[in-house]
C-alpha cells in the first residue's frame, strides 16, 4: 500500500532541490528512486543570502527556519511545488562537549499536499577545525589533519576577519604560495576548514545518510489519517539490564508522530535487543 500511495503522491512531479553547493550529487538519485520525482536544479539560487559558513553573511535565523527559507527561495525560482534543502551547523557536540560534530537538518516542503517532513542527522565525523598559523611546518600538519587536498581549505588574515579571505583551496602549491602572502604581509594567518559541501567530501556522506534518513520517514505513513512522514520524535530510555532487569539508560522505546494529525505511537525495542549488558547497567556498575 505504501509503494502505491508514493507513486500516486509523487511520482513524476518535480522536486527542486534547493542548493548552489552541490548537494544535489547525493540527494537527487535518493529521491528520485524513493519518490519517483524528477529532482531539478538552478544554479542563480542564492542560499548564501541566507548566510555563510565564513562569516561574511550572517545567519539570522536557525537552522530549522533557514532550511524552511531555501524549500521556499527554491519554488518560487523555478515554480515548483515540492523542494528539499538541508542546512548544517559545527561546532562542539550537544552532548560530548570535547568533540566537534556536523549537525545536518534536511527539510521536504510538498505544497500541493501541504507537508513539511524534517530529519537531523548528527556526526562526530567531520573534519571541522580552525587554525591560527605562523609557519609551513604548522600548515602542513593542519592540512593532513584536515584531509586536504581531498577536503578544501579557507585561509584568512586572521580569525573572524572578512576583508581578506581565500575559500576553495584544493591546491597544495596554490594553498602555500597564498599562506606566504598572508606571513608576509601580517606575520601569520587563519586556516581553516571549507564546510561548503563541494568542498568537504566528509560532509557531503552526512548529507547523504540524512537523504536517505529522509526518504525512508516520508515512505513511512501515518497509521491513522495516512500522511507520509510518520516518523521518531524521541527515543525513550529505560531497556532492562540482562542481569538484574533494573532499566537502564539505552533505549527501550522511539516514539513516533505524525506530521499533521498528530497521533502518535510508541515502537518498544527499536534497536532489535530485549536486554542491555550488565556494563552499561548503572546497578550492576555503577
Amino acid at each position: 500500500m505504501s509503494k502505491d500511495k508514493l507513486k500516486e503522491l509523487f511520482a513524476g512531479r518535480k522536486l527542486f532541490v534547493a542548493t548552489k553547493h552541490k548537494k544535489e550529487e547525493v540527494i537527487a538519485p535518493i529521491f528520485s528512486e524513493a519518490l519517483g520525482v524528477e529532482c531539478i536544479i538552478d544554479l542563480t539560487i542564492d542560499t548564501d543570502s541566507l548566510g555563510t559558513f565564513t562569516g561574511e553573511v550572517e545567519r539570522l535565523d536557525d537552522v530549522l527556519e533557514t532550511a524552511r527559507k531555501k524549500c521556499l527561495m527554491g519554488m518560487k525560482l523555478s515554480n515548483c511545488d515540492m523542494a528539499v534543502a538541508s542546512e548544517g551547523s559545527f561546532g562542539p557536540h550537544p552532548t560530548l562537549g570535547f568533540i566537534n560534530a556536523d549537525d545536518e537538518i534536511l527539510m521536504f516542503m510538498d505544497a500541493k499536499n501541504n507537508l513539511e517532513i524534517v530529519v537531523r542527522e548528527l556526526s562526530i565525523k567531520t573534519n571541522f577545525n580552525g587554525k591560527e598559523i605562523k609557519s609551513e611546518e604548522e600548515l602542513k600538519t593542519f592540512a593532513e589533519q584536515a584531509k586536504f587536498p581531498s577536503h578544501g581549505l579557507i585561509l584568512r588574515k586572521a580569525y573572524g576577519d572578512n576583508s581578506e579571505i581565500v575559500k576553495g583551496i584544493t591546491n597544495p602549491i596554490i594553498l602555500k604560495n597564498i599562506f606566504q602572502v598572508f606571513k608576509s604581509n601580517y606575520g601569520s594567518a587563519y586556516v581553516e576548514t571549507d564546510m561548503r559541501a563541494m568542498y568537504n567530501p566528509g560532509r557531503m556522506r552526512v548529507i547523504k545518510l540524512a537523504a536517505q534518513k529522509l526518504a525512508d520517514k516520508i515512505a513511512s505513513f501515518c497509521p491513522q489519517c495516512f500522511t507520509p512522514g510518520f516518523g521518531v520524535i524521541n527515543a525513550k530510555p529505560g531497556l532492562p539490564c540482562s542481569s538484574c532487569g533494573f532499566p537502564t539508560r539505552s533505549t527501550l522505546l522511539h516514539e513516533y508522530q505524525c506530521v499533521k494529525c498528530n497521533y502518535t505511537e510508541d515502537k518498544k525495542y527499536p534497536h532489535g535487543k530485549r536486554h542491555e549488558e550488565p556494563t552499561f547497567c548503572d546497578n550492576c556498575n555503577p
